[in-house]
C-alpha cells in the first residue's frame, strides 16, 4: 500500500526557491534605521552618555543609503530570490553588529537584537540560508564579545567579569540556532499544509469539473435522443421515397447512416453515465456502486483488483439494506486515491469489501504488497512524508493526505494498518445517518475551516 501517493506534478513544491518581496524587506530596514538614529539620538543627546556619535550615524546613513539604492531602480513589487533575501538580511546583522561593536559589545542591552535578522529569515528563507546566516550571526557574536569600543557611561565603571560576557555570549548564541530552527521548523510545516490543502483544494475542483461534465454529456444524450429520432424517421423517408436514379439518394443514404452513428455515440454516453450513478437525473445510487466506480479508472492488467459487498443484520436477523448516497466528488476522490496507491504497491491483488450496518458504513481496501514502512506508520496522512521511491518516482504524502483530507469533510474517519500476513489494510467508515444525509451538492468551500 502507498502510504505517500505521488505528488501531481502540477502542484509539486519548488524545494528551496523563495521569493520574497522587497517592498516588505526595504520597509522593515526603514522602521530599523529610524529606530537606530532615534535610539542614538536620544542617548547621547538625551541621556548624556558620550557616544562616537560621527561613527554610529554614519553607519546608519550607510544602511539607509543602501535602502535607497535598493528600492530606487526597481519595482515595488519586485521580488527577491533566496540568494538576495539572505543577502540582505546578513547586511542588516552586520550593520547591527558594527553599532555594538562602537557601543559595548554584548555589554550593550540591544545586543539581544542580534538575533532579529535571523527570526525574520527562519520565517521566508530556504534552510540552507538560514543555516549561513546563523553561522555568519555566531560569528559576529563572538567577535564582538572580544573585539569592542567601551560602554559609554558617565563614569568610568567597573568592567564586568569574563565569566558574565562569557554567560551572555552563550545565552546569544544559544538563543540564535534555537530561534532559527524553531522559527523555521514552524514555518516549514506551515508552508507546507498550505501547499497541500492547496493541493486538495484543486483535486476537489477537478473530480467537481469531471463529475460536472458526466453529468452534462448524460443530459445531452438524453435530450438529443428525440430530435435524432426525428433526423432519422425524415431520412429514412427520404432514401424510402426518392426513385431509384434520383441525385439526392446517395446524401439521402448518408443522411440516415450519420444519424444512426450519432444516436449510438449518444447512448453509448447515456449508458457508462448510467453504470457509473444509475440515470442520470437519480440522485443516488448504491453506496457499493459508488466505490467500484471510484476504483475503475484505476484498474491494471498486472494487478487483479476484486470488489465484494456485506452487508450487516437487524435485530430481526434480516439484512440490512445497502444505503443509497448522493454521488459525492470527495468520496470519488479521496477512494479512487487510495484504492490507486493500494493497486501501485499490491504484489498481486486488491481487495476492496464494502460493508454496512444500520449504524455504520465502512470500505475495507487491503493489499498484498509490503505494507507501510513501520518508521511512518504513525504520520500517514501528513502531507510530504519522506519515504520509498516507487517506478514512477518518489512518494512525498500528498495523494494519501488530499485522499484523507477530502473524505473526512464528507464525516469518514481513515484508519491505517498492517496485517500480521503482510500487506497494508486502509479502512474507512462513516456513520450511516451521515452518509445517507449527503446531498451531493458539496460546495467547493475553503479547506480547513
Amino acid at each position: 500500500m502507498a502510504y505517500y501517493g505521488q505528488m501531481p506534478r502540477a502542484t509539486q513544491r519548488p524545494g528551496t526557491d523563495v521569493s520574497v518581496s522587497l517592498r516588505m524587506l526595504v520597509l522593515i530596514r526603514w522602521v530599523v534605521v529610524a529606530g537606530q538614529a532615534a535610539t542614538i539620538l536620544l542617548v547621547h543627546y538625551g541621556l548624556g552618555f558620550v557616544l562616537p556619535i560621527d561613527g554610529a550615524l554614519a553607519v546608519v546613513a550607510t544602511s539607509a543609503a543602501l535602502n535607497i539604492a535598493a528600492s530606487w531602480p526597481r519595482r515595488a513589487s519586485a521580488r527577491l530570490g533566496d540568494r538576495e533575501a539572505s543577502f540582505y538580511l546578513a547586511y542588516d546583522m552586520l550593520q547591527l553588529g558594527m553599532l555594538l561593536f562602537l557601543t559595548g559589545g554584548l555589554q550593550n542591552p540591544f545586543a539581544m537584537l542580534m538575533m532579529a535578522p535571523v527570526t525574520v529569515a527562519a520565517t521566508i528563507l530556504s534552510r540552507r540560508s538560514v543555516f549561513w546566516l546563523s553561522a555568519l550571526t555566531v560569528a559576529a557574536i563572538s567577535l564582538i564579545a572580544v573585539f569592542h569600543m567601551p560602554l559609554p557611561w558617565r563614569e568610568a565603571p567597573l568592567p564586568p567579569p569574563p565569566l558574565y560576557i562569557f554567560g551572555v555570549w552563550t545565552a546569544l548564541v544559544l538563543a540564535t540556532v534555537f530561534v532559527a530552527g524553531y522559527t523555521w521548523n514552524v514555518a516549514e510545516e506551515a508552508r507546507r499544509m498550505r501547499d497541500a490543502y492547496t493541493a486538495t483544494q484543486l483535486a476537489l475542483a477537478r473530480e467537481q469539473r469531471v463529475s460536472a461534465v458526466g453529468g452534462i454529456a448524460a443530459a445531452a444524450a438524453h435530450q438529443l435522443g428525440s430530435p435524432l429520432a426525428t433526423i432519422a424517421v425524415v431520412a429514412r423517408e427520404l432514401v424510402r421515397d426518392l426513385p431509384p436514379g434520383s441525385p439526392y439518394a446517395e446524401d439521402a443514404l448518408l443522411l440516415l447512416s450519420q444519424s444512426e452513428r450519432c444516436r449510438t455515440i449518444l447512448a453509448d454516453l447515456a449508458q457508462q453515465r448510467d453504470a457509473e450513478t444509475g440515470s442520470p437525473f437519480t440522485t443516488r445510487l448504491p453506496f457499493s456502486a459508488l466505490v467500484e466506480a471510484a476504483g475503475e479508472p484505476y484498474r491494471t492488467e498486472d494487478k487483479n483488483v476484486t470488489y465484494a459487498t456485506a452487508a450487516g443484520r437487524d435485530a430481526e436477523g434480516m439484512p440490512v439494506e445497502e444505503p443509497l448516497v448522493a454521488r459525492s466528488p470527495e468520496i470519488m476522490h479521496g477512494l479512487g486515491n487510495l484504492i490507486q496507491n493500494a493497486a501501485q504497491f499490491a504484489s498481486r491483488a486488491v481487495d476492496v469489501t464494502t460493508t454496512w450496518s444500520e449504524e455504520t458504513v465502512a470500505v475495507d481496501i487491503v493489499d498484498d504488497g509490503p505494507g507501510f514502512p513501520q518508521a511512518v506508520l504513525a504520520r500517514i496522512g501528513e502531507p510530504y512524508i519522506s519515504g520509498r521511491s516507487g517506478e514512477s518516482g518518489e512518494h512525498m504524502g500528498l495523494g494519501i493526505f488530499i485522499a484523507q483530507s477530502l473524505l473526512e469533510r464528507t464525516g469518514a474517519r481513515v484508519s491505517y494498518a498492517n496485517l500480521p500476513d503482510g500487506g497494508a489494510q486502509v479502512v474507512v467508515e462513516w456513520r450511516r445517518f451521515v452518509l445517507e444525509g449527503m446531498d451531493g451538492k458539496t460546495a467547493l468551500k475553503e479547506v480547513g475551516e
